[in-house]
């Protein structure tokens, strides 16, 4: 994803003045990494959080797009609040998906009612995906749960307890993301599905939320960029 969006960023002509990684962290600290407008941010769950706040003490809006660190998101929410900073966060930027979460959401209000149907989560990405289930399939399971009283937590398996959620992840090269939600009845199959044919949607999208975030202090989400 980094690559991407350098890739990208460089092709739009926005000027990089800086690429950090593991072999020069340090620079999170420098002066030249405060002269930046905005930061993006898509590394490891275990460095997430310390690089968002070290870009909130820089002075540096960040859009971070990391998942899998987010019990420690509302800490990270206090540290851009005590430091008037600026932060945009998202399990996913591609456009599409966010349009998805909102049709997911939807649909699960629509299906409250319907007790004959069960629903099922289902995430397919590529073998070097850190985690599972997704942060995008997570996303999903908790726009479910809002909205369907009969489901009150979601596990990344299959499932026989009717208030379990099940989330099954797979793994297979080189899918960039496929998420698919189906309410199964025993005459019918609803059936919503997103497939991401290459990573640039998710590229772009963080681009477009690092141009959005500039100037701008706070906490933000795709819906708020959106306007959803």
């Amino acid at each position: 994803m980094g690559k991407t969006i350098e890739g990208l960023a460089k092709e739009a002509g926005d000027e990089i003045i800086m690429v950090i990684d593991e072999d020069n962290k340090s620079a999170l600290s420098s002066p030249d990494f405060a002269q930046a407008e905005v930061a993006i941010e898509f590394t490891r769950p275990e460095s997430a959080y310390n690089n968002i706040v070290a870009c909130f003490k820089a002075g540096v809006p960040v859009v971070s797009g990391t998942t899998a660190w987010l019990d420690q998101y509302e800490d990270a929410v206090e540290q851009c609040k005590a430091h008037n900073g600026g932060f945009f966060y998202a399990s996913n930027y591609s456009i599409g998906v966010n349009i998805f979460f909102a049709l997911n959401r939807q649909l699960a209000k629509m299906m409250d009612e319907q007790e004959q149907y069960k629903v099922l989560l289902e995430e397919i990405h590529h073998t070097s995906k850190l985690d599972a289930p997704s942060g995008t399939a997570i996303t999903l399971a908790e726009g479910v749960l809002d909205h369907l009283q009969r489901k009150t937590s979601w596990v990344n398996d299959e499932s026989f307890d009717d208030e379990e959620l099940p989330i099954l992840s797979k793994r297979i090269d080189p899918t960039p993301g496929t998420h698919t939600v189906s309410y199964n009845s025993l005459v019918d199959t609803i059936q919503i599905q997103h497939v991401a044919h290459t990573r640039e949607g998710f590229a772009k999208g963080a681009l477009a939320a690092a141009r959005w975030l500039v100037g701008k202090q706070g906490v933000y989400g795709m819906s708020d960029m959106l306007g959803f």
